[in-house]
């Protein structure tokens, strides 16, 4: 086998480790559009949370023969559930948030994928929101990175078919050109830091850390924020969680 189809088969492989998670999503033509964006640049994993008016006729003829995509989708009925075995989390938002969550552009989003795929052999999400709105916070608590695609700024409106087919894309053109940092660290999963996360919240309400000036929803989001920015690796969070154990072993709920 030349040199040349080794590369193609790997980078395949990356292609089929990304998912796209489109949520709540109101019109199945945006969910054929996106099956149809897609199929177009090598993605396969398509995870619809909740959709509204699907399957449909409407998505069908929007796929334009990306059937195969839609036939594979997998319905979930929940954004935890579409996560499930995942090592990285991206949402993609182009609203200005009140709380700063580690945010990349879509090239440097690509980029750190491709770091990911090296670290850790598990798939990446990449979340879309619902069209009128986009993600909630309580959704981009569950992401590790906030994904941008730069545009005018005077005028913005982004459908999100047309989101993801940028996205698409441009992660088409980070796995052809393989320019990516070859770290030998294993990158905690979304399952990990998820554990961890319900771990420290039961550690905190242990020591009654939490009162009015600290609540609860707000000190746990930026905690998610900081942990999430700094990317730690699963023997990180596995000695974070040794530490929350000595403090209160962990009850699940």
């Amino acid at each position: 086998m030349s040199q040349t189809n080794k590369e193609a088969n790997y980078t395949l492989t990356n292609f089929n480790k990304v998912r796209i998670v489109m949520v709540n999503t109101t019109e199945p033509g945006n969910i054929g559009a996106a099956a149809r964006a897609m199929k177009n640049m090598m993605l396969s994993q398509l995870y619809l949370v909740s959709p509204s008016n699907y399957p449909s006729a409407v998505a069908t003829a929007r796929a334009s023969g990306a059937d195969d995509v839609l036939a594979n989708a997998t319905i979930c009925s929940s954004l935890d559930e579409a996560l499930n075995g995942v090592s990285l989390v991206i949402g993609a938002s182009a609203r200005q948030r009140n709380i700063k969550w580690r945010q990349l552009d879509v090239i440097e989003t690509c980029n750190e994928i491709q770091s990911t795929f090296v670290a850790n052999k598990r798939d990446v999400a990449v979340v879309f929101g619902t069209e009128n709105s986009g993600l909630t916070n309580e959704e981009l608590d569950l992401c590790s990175i906030l994904m941008t695609i730069p545009g005018n700024p005077e005028y913005f409106s982004l459908n999100v078919a047309s989101a993801i087919q940028v996205f698409a894309y441009q992660n088409f053109v980070a796995n052809i050109d393989g320019k990516f940092d070859n770290s030998p660290k294993e990158i905690a999963s979304f399952d990990d830091l998820n554990g961890f996360y319900k771990h420290l919240e039961q550690a905190l309400e242990h020591i009654d850390y939490f009162d009015s000036k600290k609540p609860k929803s707000l000190l746990m989001r930026r905690l998610r924020r900081l942990f999430g920015r700094s990317v730690p690796e699963k023997e990180e969070v596995a000695i974070l969680r040794g530490i929350l154990n000595k403090i209160n072993p962990y009850k699940p709920k």
